[in-house]
């Protein structure tokens, strides 16, 4: 992965349609004897996940989703990196607690100015926005320590799809 974007994705573009792609997919899955031990691979629906087995998993590994739909005469695989379940709700919880403190830090601000005393609770804003920031900072970080994973996943997403494919 050479880009750094927040959540980064990519698509697969088929000629196979997805009832079909997702029938081969799930042949493939069995018929493989064992997971490689770097990554696990399951399917539900329209939906493929590919993780990083949990011995293998660091802080920062990544979780790889990848979903069919139909496209054309064909179809297309969305594919979207993002940290796994539990680090990504710990993420959200550290958003919804900033936001909070911004918009606490607005409205007592606000109605210190309006009583006309001194508005100090505006200065403490900024502490939001740089929480915001730093979870922004954290998770390109946290990208470039997990690159050599989340080229595995991809890879191993990309030859399943080839195996079903073929």
């Amino acid at each position: 992965m050479k880009s750094l974007k927040l959540k980064p994705t990519f698509r697969l573009e088929l000629d196979v349609p997805p009832e079909e792609l997702m029938s081969r997919v799930r042949t493939v899955l069995r018929n493989q004897s064992a997971q490689d031990e770097v990554s696990e691979i399951a399917s539900a629906g329209h939906c493929i996940d590919v993780k990083v087995p949990r011995q293998r998993q660091r802080f920062w590994s990544p979780h790889l989703n990848a979903h069919v739909s139909e496209h054309g005469s064909g179809s297309e695989v969305y594919c979207r990196f993002s940290p796994r379940p539990e680090v990504w709700t710990m993420v959200m919880a550290v958003y919804l607690v900033a936001t909070f403190f911004i918009c606490s830090c607005f409205i007592y601000g606000y109605v210190q100015w309006v009583i006309e005393t001194q508005p100090w609770a505006f200065a403490l804003v900024p502490i939001g926005f740089v929480m915001i920031a730093g979870l922004h900072v954290a998770s390109l970080f946290g990208q470039k320590l997990s690159e050599d994973q989340m080229d595995h996943l991809r890879t191993r997403l990309e030859q399943v799809v080839k195996l079903a494919v073929s």
